[in-house]
């Protein structure tokens, strides 16, 4: 398909030269074509670099959970050390053995709030290209385009048709930072939440001590 898209612009390029020579709206390129980079139309525009804010908080208030686990951790399992010389090998084994538990539900806790933050970001990408479209649309009208590019899928293009800075300047005058559209992310679990609860994304590894033995 990125092939197929690249090659049709390609072929199609020498036909949009002749629409944008030909005039138009004023500051606004005329052709049968436009280019467009999504990635940075999301992370340069207001919208989202208020999405980039939110989440690298919510991640790096993770990052801090994760680190207090591992202390806590940490410091019990070297008090359960200090006391396996006075207790009996089966006492011990109990403690070490709930001790294992704890760690590994701590561990699947976190797992499960990095999936959902991973899970946020993809929705919130979403959301900014439904939100987007409108915007887009309309200046596909005043070009006089019936097909939009995704740069990455382009081999060669003008840059005269490449409408990424004006795309987002026109989305930041519509949308803002996206305050107050409807948001439907998938919410980060609180602490003592399942694993189970947050759907499966690449997540950021936890930091988590390896259980006693």
């Amino acid at each position: 398909m990125l092939r197929a898209l690249s090659l049709l612009a390609v072929l199609l390029w020498p036909a949009a030269l002749p629409a944008q020579q030909a005039g138009g709206d004023a500051g606004l390129v005329r052709s049968d074509i436009l280019v467009l980079d999504f990635e940075r139309l999301f992370a340069d525009s207001a919208y989202g670099r208020r999405i980039a804010r939110d989440i690298e908080a919510a991640g790096a208030e993770i990052a801090q959970q994760n680190r207090r686990i591992e202390a806590e951790l940490i410091e019990e399992e070297r008090r359960l050390t200090r006391q396996r010389d006075g207790m009996a090998p089966e006492d011990f084994r109990e403690l070490a053995r709930a001790f294992d538990e704890k760690v590994q539900r701590l561990r699947s806790e976190q797992d499960a709030k990095a999936r959902a933050l991973g899970a946020r970001g993809d929705a919130a990408r979403r959301e900014f290209l439904d939100a987007a479209q409108p915007v887009l649309g309309t200046l596909m009208r005043e070009a006089g385009a019936t097909i939009v590019v995704e740069r990455r899928t382009v081999f060669m293009s003008a840059d005269t048709i490449e409408v990424t800075d004006e795309a987002i300047a026109r989305i930041d005058a519509a949308l803002g930072e996206g305050d107050g559209l409807p948001e439907a992310p998938p919410e980060m679990p609180a602490e003592g939440a399942q694993p189970g609860d947050a759907a499966p994304v690449t997540p950021g590894a936890p930091v988590v001590p390896a259980p006693a033995r």
